[in-house]
C-alpha cells in the first residue's frame, strides 16, 4: 500500500522539523515549504492527501492559500488542517469558511495531531439511506452531488458543514449531542472538543442566511434541525 503523503507549509524551521521526524516515523511521505507561494505550487504539483497549513506566512498567507485549493478542482478534496498561533473563536470561523477541516491552535501536542491527521486520512463510510435528496422548506441537500441549495440558490459549505447538515436534516426534530454530530460529521476524532462543532454551527448558520434559525440550539445538549 502506498504511503499517504502530508504537505507541511510551514516558516518556523524547528517546527517543520519536529512534525517531519513525528509524520515519518508513523510512516507518511512528508513534503515541506516554508511560504505560501511555494506551498501553493507544491500542492497543484504533488495533489498529497494532507496538508498542514500555518496562517501566518510570507509571501501569500495559510487563508489565501487554502481559498486557492479549494477553487481548484485538482486540489479542493485535498484535506486541510490549519495550524495557527490564532486562538481567537472568530478566526476559527475564517478558517473553517475558507474550507479547513480542521484548526489547531500553537502550541500543540504532536501526538493528539497525528491522531487528528490519522483520522481525517480515514476512508469515509458511506452511509446507506432510502433517499439521496432531502428537502426541507427552503432547503434542498443533494447528497450524491454534495450540492445544497437554499431558496433555489446553490450554497457553498465545507465537507464538514455539509455532513452536519445532512445528520440533521435526515431526522428533523431530532436532537442531536455534539459527541453524534462530531461523529457524524468528523469522524473518530477523539480530540475534537465540543466547541469545534459550535463553530462549525455557527458558520453553517450564517451561511444559511435567512433560514439560519432552522437549525435549533438544545441547550446543554447539542442541536436539531426544526421539524415541520
Amino acid at each position: 500500500m502506498s504511503k499517504s503523503t502530508i504537505l507541511i507549509i510551514e516558516d518556523e524551521r524547528s517546527l517543520i522539523d519536529i512534525l517531519s521526524y513525528n509524520l515519518t516515523k508513523e510512516g507518511f511521505e512528508v513534503v515541506t515549504a516554508s511560504d505560501g507561494q511555494e506551498g501553493l505550487q507544491k500542492a497543484k504539483s504533488l495533489v498529497p492527501h494532507l496538508i498542514i497549513l500555518d496562517l501566518m506566512l510570507p509571501v501569500i498567507d495559510g487563508l489565501q492559500v487554502c481559498q486557492q485549493l479549494r477553487a481548484d478542482p485538482r486540489t479542493r478534496h485535498i484535506k486541510i488542517i490549519m495550524l495557527t498561533a490564532r486562538s481567537e473563536e472568530v478566526d476559527e470561523i475564517v478558517g473553517f469558511n475558507m474550507g479547513a477541516d480542521d484548526y489547531v491552535t500553537k502550541p500543540f501536542k504532536v501526538k493528539p495531531l497525528i491522531h487528528r491527521i490519522k483520522a481525517r486520512l480515514q476512508p469515509q463510510v458511506h452511509e446507506t439511506a432510502s433517499k439521496d435528496i432531502i428537502s426541507l422548506r427552503n432547503l434542498e441537500i443533494d447528497r450524491i452531488n454534495h450540492v445544497v441549495r437554499v431558496e433555489n440558490k446553490e450554497v457553498a459549505l465545507t465537507l464538514t458543514e455539509f455532513k452536519l447538515l445532512w445528520t440533521l436534516a435526515r431526522q428533523p426534530g431530532r436532537t442531536f449531542s455534539r459527541n453524534e454530530l462530531m461523529d457524524s460529521s468528523r469522524g473518530e476524532d477523539a480530540n475534537a472538543l465540543d466547541r469545534t462543532i459550535d463553530v462549525h454551527v455557527r458558520a453553517l448558520r450564517f451561511k444559511l442566511g435567512d433560514n439560519a434559525h432552522l437549525i435549533e440550539t438544545v441547550r446543554g445538549i447539542g442541536y436539531r434541525l426544526k421539524p415541520e
